[in-house]
Parts: C-alpha cells; structure tokens; sequence
C-alpha cells in the first residue's frame, strides 16, 4: 500500500561561514560586492617546487570562546572551520537549544577530503618515529564524518547524522539532503553544509600534477578566472560554509526570522569521465532541470543563478551550455555570476558558501561581480556581471555545484513568501 507524504516547507533560519573573504557571512559578503580577491601567496608551507603557488586561505581565524585550547589540539583544520561556522549559524538563527526537541534535530556536513593535514603530519610521525608516534586521535581527526560528529555532540543533536561526500558537491548534496529530510516530516532543525582544509603539500601537488590549478603566480588576485579566455585552471581555497534548516511550521512557532527557503533540489550524475564534465553538460542541464521540477517552477521564474564557474576550459563552456539549454532565451536575460572568481574554489565547502551567497543576493536585491572577466569566451555569452556589482529585485535563485567524478547538484532557492 503506498503512502501519501504531506511535504513540508524548508526555510534557512541561520547561516554561518569562514572563507579567505571573510571570517563570517557578512565579512564575506561585503568582500564579494566590493569585488575583493581572497587570493594570495601560500605561506603555509615552502611552494617553491611547486607549479601553483597561490591560493586562499583562512586567516586571522579566533577560536578562542568557541573551541577550548585542548580540544583544539585534537581537531583537523577542517573541522575547527565546521565548528566555528555551525556556532555562527546557531547564534544566527537565535534557537533555544534548551527549548528544542533535541531527537528532532540533525546534521549533515560534507566535505571533499577532510581531515588531510592531519593524515600528513601523522604519516611523517609513523614514517620518522614508528607506530608508537602517531597520535590516537589520528583516525577521529582524519576522517571526512566527524565533522558532522563533533558538531551533533556540541549541540546534542540526536537526530540523523552524517557526511556527504561528492568532491566539489559535498555541501550542496549536504543541504540537499537535510532540506528532504525536513520535508519528509523526519526532522525539524538540520545543521547542513560544509567544511574543508586541502590547503596542504600532497593536495597542492596533486592538483598540481592534475594540471588542475591556476598557475598565474604572479598576479594572485588576478589568477581565478571564470569564463574569461584566458583562464588557466582553477584556484583552491578553504573554509566552511553551513545553514539552519527548519521546517516552516517549526520556525513560525518560535518567530524565528526566516532568510529564505529552500525549495527543490536535483541531483545527477555525468556517467562520464573521472574529472571532466561531460562536454554537452548533459548531468547538468539535467540536475537544474529536476531542480525546476521539484520545486514545481518553470525556467522563466529564475532571476540569477550562482555558477559553478571554476575556471576551467571545460567546466565553464559545458556550465554555460547547460544552464542556456535549461532556461533557454531567458538564461540571456539573467545575472549568472561566479563567487570563485574572488574566493577560490572551496572545494567540498563551494556549494553551501555559495548557497548563501545566492540567499543574501536575494535579500539586498544585490550580486557582487565576476571579477577578472577581462576577455569573455565566445562560448561562455551569458551575463556574468564583470562591471561590478548590480542591483536587482531577485525572488528566484539557482546554486550549480558540480564534483570530480561527474556529480551534480542544483539548488534553488526563493525568498520567503508566507502564502507559498
């Protein structure tokens, strides 16, 4: 006998993040309109050797109030990214976690990689010293679900719990997955997003040796390119980015203020290639496309979208394809800008960071620049805004994110509307 499910509605009552922009939203929002690079040298380490020698990374971070001194020392950079950002999002959507049904509640935080410093380090302690060196809370550091784990521990959330892990769709598949939960009625508050820290020896050189990255080591801020024709690859970057879900009845009882709400998602996959897309973005025009759909909208409601646009000769021409095959004449008529071209490419954290940005881009009525698009690529003939940032009324948004491997995540995202 089959069951009839009443879908309930998903609204984002906080969010938080830490990116090279900015250690919260709002810093890295106004970095973004201000049309500011978040890259720069790697002082991380020695990038001598190295091909790439540019990136953004995380700086000034405080963790002091949020995290204590030893607890510190026995987590990865990635997940101090994930607690420091689920703390922000908490304080933003002003839950009572005392007041809260505590099995009702839930995290999902993806990730590409996690913990790899940590594996580094303790890999040249094994190597240099034997077994007896390598911390014990090597494995709890490294791998990618903890930090779904330690943030479901801070706050007690006893609900489901767990990471996504898709490359460069882990926290749009992480938001999507806490969005049909709540919509299934098997949560009311889910903690989604992401978290990453690759900024690392072994990840550097092997994106390197990918051919992957950006080499433009000259000209950091000028190195991450979308849909320019003179781009060269992609750049990374680190942080987190998470959001509060909550069921819209939940969040109306507590008078919660509302960003905005979630309202379909699609997920694909190429079936192609381990690190190209497929050259008609065939996985892509199909993830918006079920995207659309289940947030029951035709092409013609959607008023910006928030790229994938990472740079690369590939990505960005098969992107441009996909998004003029879905809406078709009215994907020249839209905003389509890419948050990479200052931030760099987070990698597992790009999709909720950006999911975010595509929420505040709806609320001001604003969308910060492209930046670097000094020469537009025939075949990328969409409107990237590279002028600087516009102003415009904004109440449907779309969120790409697509990963190594051929996922794909569409996202779309609308402003609140209390008789939807």
């Amino acid at each position: 006998m089959s069951k009839t499910v009443d879908l309930r509605r998903v609204v984002v009552t906080g969010m938080g993040g830490v990116t090279p922009l900015g250690n919260s939203v709002e810093e890295t929002w106004q970095a973004l309109l201000a049309g500011k690079s978040g890259i720069g040298l790697v002082t991380r380490f020695d990038v001598s050797d190295y091909t790439t020698k540019v990136a953004g990374e995380i700086k000034n971070l405080d963790t002091s109030g949020v995290i204590e001194k030893k607890e510190l020392r026995r987590m990865d950079l990635s997940e101090q990214y994930a607690i420091v950002a689920s703390e922000q999002a908490i304080q933003d959507s002003g839950l009572d976690l005392e007041g809260i049904d505590h099995d009702r509640c839930g995290v999902v935080i993806g990730s590409g990689i996690g913990g790899i410093s940590t594996f580094e380090t303790q890999h040249e302690r094994l190597l240099k010293g034997g077994p007896g060196k390598v911390s014990p809370f090597f494995i709890p550091m490294m791998i990618i679900d903890m930090c779904a784990g330690l943030v479901s521990i801070r706050y007690g959330f006893r609900g489901p719990n767990y990471a996504t892990v898709s490359a460069c769709a882990s926290s749009a598949h992480a938001i999507s997955d806490a969005f049909k939960i709540i919509q299934r009625g098997e949560a009311d508050i889910m903690i989604a997003g992401g978290a990453e820290a690759t900024i690392t020896p072994t990840s550097m050189a092997g994106f390197c040796q990918a051919r992957a990255m950006s080499t433009r080591n000259d000209e950091p801020e000028r190195a991450s390119r979308p849909f320019d024709k003179e781009r060269d690859g992609f750049v990374m970057g680190e942080g987190a980015g998470i959001m509060i879900l909550e069921s819209y009845e939940h969040a109306t009882a507590r008078g919660a203020r509302m960003h905005g709400e979630i309202l379909g998602s699609g997920m694909t996959a190429d079936a192609h290639h381990m690190t190209a897309p497929h050259p008609e973005g065939y996985g892509a025009r199909r993830a918006m496309a079920a995207a659309l759909k289940d947030a029951d909208l035709t092409p013609d409601k959607i008023d910006y979208i928030n790229t994938h646009g990472t740079a690369t000769d590939l990505g960005d021409i098969t992107e441009t394809k996909a998004i003029k095959y879905v809406l078709g004449d009215h994907a020249f008529e839209i905003p389509c800008n890419s948050t990479k071209s200052m931030s760099g490419h987070l990698l597992g954290t790009a999709g909720a960071i950006e999911a975010i940005i595509a929420i505040k881009s709806i609320n001001d009525g604003v969308v910060h620049p492209t930046i670097n698009l000094d020469y537009p690529d025939p075949e990328c003939d969409l409107d990237y805004v590279p002028e600087g940032k516009r102003e415009v009324s904004l109440d449907y948004a779309l969120s790409n994110s697509f990963g190594f491997g051929g996922h794909n995540v569409t996202l779309v995202i609308g402003r609140l509307n209390s008789d939807r």
